[in-house]
C-alpha cells in the first residue's frame, strides 16, 4: 500500500544555518523527498541563509552534492533533481547585525506562507526573531521553527520563550522534537484512542509498569564539549523521553487538535511526582578494548557529566496510581534501540503451572529501528507433552504490514510539512517546555549539591549495574538491550 500524499499550499521556507550539519543530513534531503513524491507545490521556494558569501548557483550546486551523498537513491531522476534545485535560493545574512536582512525581505513573496527554520545555536533565536520582526519580514501568518536544546534550565527556557513571544504569537512558534515525527509515536495515539480494545486496559488496574528506552550505540564523538555541558538528563530526558512519556500516559483529548492534545500532555508533566535520588542512576561510559571513553571526548579527566540515565518515576493521578514508569537512555550502549514497553499485570489467579522466567503479557512499541508493534502473549505449547505454557509474539512491522518500503518518510519531512500546514500537534508548546524543566531542574541540582559521580559502565554494554537494581528491587527487570 502506497501512502497517499496530500499536497500543501505554496510557501517560502527560509532555513537559517543552511550550511550546517542538520541542513545536510536531514532538512535538505527531507525537502527533496517531499518534492519528489509530489507533496511540494511546483512554485514552492526554499531560501538558504547563512553568513557565507555565496550566489544562488553555488548554493544549488552544493545542494546537488549533498543530495548525492545523503539521498543517493532519491536522485536517480535527473529531471526531478534539476526541477528541485531551481526552487533553491540563497541570501547571506548576519544574524546578529543588519547585514543581509533587506535583501532577505526583498527575496520573499508577499502572498504565500512564510516559514523560518532556525537550524542555528539557541543563542541566535532571539536576535533572528527580533530582526525578522524589525525588518518587517515576519507576517501575522508566518511560522518560526526552533530546534533543541530549548534552554538548559527553567530560567533560560523562560528567557528564550520571552524572546520569541516578543516577536511571534505562540500559535506561530514550532518547537521541533524529531521523535514526535516518528510513525510509531503517532501510531501510539491511534492505537490508544481509535481502538476500543486497548483504552479500557490502559491504566494501573491492568498495567504493571511501563519501560521507555532510548539506547544509542554511538558515543559523543565530535560532540564532547556540548555533551559535557548538557549530559543525558538535559539532552534526552527533558525532551525526547518526556514527550514519549506524555503520549503514553496522557488522558484522551476531547478532539485530535493541537491545543487539546498538548493540554493533556501538559497535565502529565504537572502530575509527575518529585523523584528521589535513590530512584535515579547516572552513568558514564568508559573505554573498552582500545576504544575511547566519555572523558576522552570531553577532554576533562574528572568530568562528572552523565552519558546514561535510568530512573523510576510515578504519576500522581487516578489512572496511574501504583504503576511505575521506568525511563533509561544512554550513549555507547550495546545497540541502537528506542521502544516503549507496556507490561500488563498477571491474571489475578493463575490456574496453570507457573513458567520459569515468564515475562508476562506486554505490548512493545518500537520507535527505531524497524518501527512497529509487538504483542507478547502466553499460549499452550503445541504437542502432546502435557499442558505447558510458552510465549509467542504477534509482530507487526509497519514497513511489512503496509508495504511502505519504497517510500520511507523521515520525521523531519513530516514535521516540516506540518509547519507549512499550520498543524502544531506534534510540536512542544512553551508551557510544556517550562513544566519539563521545572521537573528536571531539582534532579540536576540535587546531583550537583551531592557532587554525584556517575557510575562507570563499559562501552557496548547495557549500562551500569546500578540501573538493574531499580527494577530488581521491585521484582521486575529491564528488557534486554540488543
Amino acid at each position: 500500500m502506497v501512502s497517499r500524499v496530500i499536497p500543501v499550499e505554496t510557501f517560502d521556507l527560509v532555513v537559517f544555518g543552511a550550511t550546517g550539519d542538520l541542513w545536510r543530513r536531514k532538512i535538505l534531503p527531507g525537502l527533496y523527498h517531499r518534492f519528489a513524491v509530489g507533496q511540494m507545490p511546483d512554485d514552492a521556494r526554499i531560501i538558504g541563509v547563512a553568513r557565507s558569501d555565496m550566489d544562488r548557483a553555488a548554493f544549488a550546486e552544493a545542494a546537488r552534492h549533498i543530495l548525492e551523498d545523503f539521498a543517493p537513491r532519491s536522485v536517480d531522476d535527473a529531471d526531478t533533481l534539476s526541477e528541485f534545485l531551481q526552487r533553491l535560493d540563497y541570501v547571506s545574512v548576519e544574524a546578529s547585525a543588519d547585514r543581509g536582512w533587506t535583501e532577505l525581505a526583498q527575496s520573499l513573496r508577499s502572498d504565500v506562507i512564510r516559514a523560518f527554520y532556525l537550524s542555528v545555536s539557541p543563542a541566535l533565536f532571539g536576535p533572528i526573531a527580533a530582526n525578522l520582526s524589525t525588518h518587517g519580514i515576519a507576517t501575522p501568518d508566518s511560522r518560526i521553527v526552533v530546534e533543541k536544546p530549548f534552554g538548559h534550565d527553567l530560567k533560560s527556557a523562560k528567557a528564550l520563550n520571552a524572546d520569541l513571544r516578543r516577536c511571534f504569537e505562540e500559535r506561530q512558534i514550532y518547537r521541533i522534537d524529531h521523535y514526535l515525527g516518528k510513525e510509531t509515536v503517532q501510531n501510539l495515539m491511534a492505537l490508544r484512542f481509535a481502538n476500543a480494545l486497548w483504552e479500557p486496559l490502559w491504566n494501573s488496574t491492568h498495567i504493571d509498569h511501563v519501560q521507555i528506552t532510548v539506547a544509542e550505540s554511538l558515543g559523543v564523538e565530535g560532540r564532547g564539549d556540548y555533551y559535557d555541558a548538557s549530559g543525558a538528563m538535559r539532552d534526552m530526558v527533558q525532551n525526547h523521553l518526556m514527550q514519549l512519556l506524555c503520549l503514553t500516559a496522557m488522558e484522551p483529548p476531547s478532539k485530535f487538535r493541537s491545543t487539546a492534545v498538548r493540554d493533556e500532555k501538559l497535565k502529565v508533566i504537572e502530575a509527575l511526582e518529585p523523584v528521589q535520588q535513590d530512584d535515579i542512576v547516572a552513568g558514564q561510559y568508559r573505554a573498552r578494548e582500545g576504544g575511547d571513553s566519555f572523558r576522552d571526548h570531553t577532554g576533562d579527566p574528572d568530568s562528572r557529566t552523565e552519558s546514561f540515565v535510568a530512573m523510576k518515576l510515578t504519576i500522581g493521578n487516578w489512572r496511574w496510581a501504583g504503576t511505575p514508569f521506568y525511563l533509561r537512555t544512554g550513549k555507547k550502549l550495546r545497540t541502537r534501540r528506542s521502544e516503549i514497553a507496556v507490561v500488563f499485570r498477571d491474571p489475578p489467579h493463575m490456574i496453570f503451572p507457573k513458567m520459569e522466567a515468564r515475562r508476562g503479557n506486554a505490548m512493545i512499541i518500537r520507535l527505531q529501528p524497524d518501527e512497529g508493534i509487538t504483542l507478547r502473549n502466553t499460549i499452550k505449547e503445541p504437542g502432546p507433552g502435557g499442558f505447558r505454557l510458552t510465549e509467542v509474539s504477534l509482530d507487526m512491522t509497519f514497513a511489512d504490514a503496509l508495504d511502505t518500503h519504497a517510500e520511507p518518510q523521515d520525521a523531519y519531512e513530516r514535521l516540516i510539512m506540518d509547519v507549512i500546514r499550520g498543524d502544531q500537534t506534534l510540536f512542544m508548546r512553551g508551557d510544556e517546555v517550562e513544566a519539563a524543566w521545572a521537573w528536571v531542574d531539582p534532579i540536576i541540582e540535587g546531583w550537583q549539591e551531592a557532587r554525584v559521580t556517575p557510575a562507570p559502565y563499559d562501552a557496548g554494554s547495557s549500562g551500569p549495574e546500578d540501573a538493574l537494581m531499580l527494577l530488581h528491587r521491585d521484582g521486575r527487570r529491564w528488557r534486554e538491550i540488543g
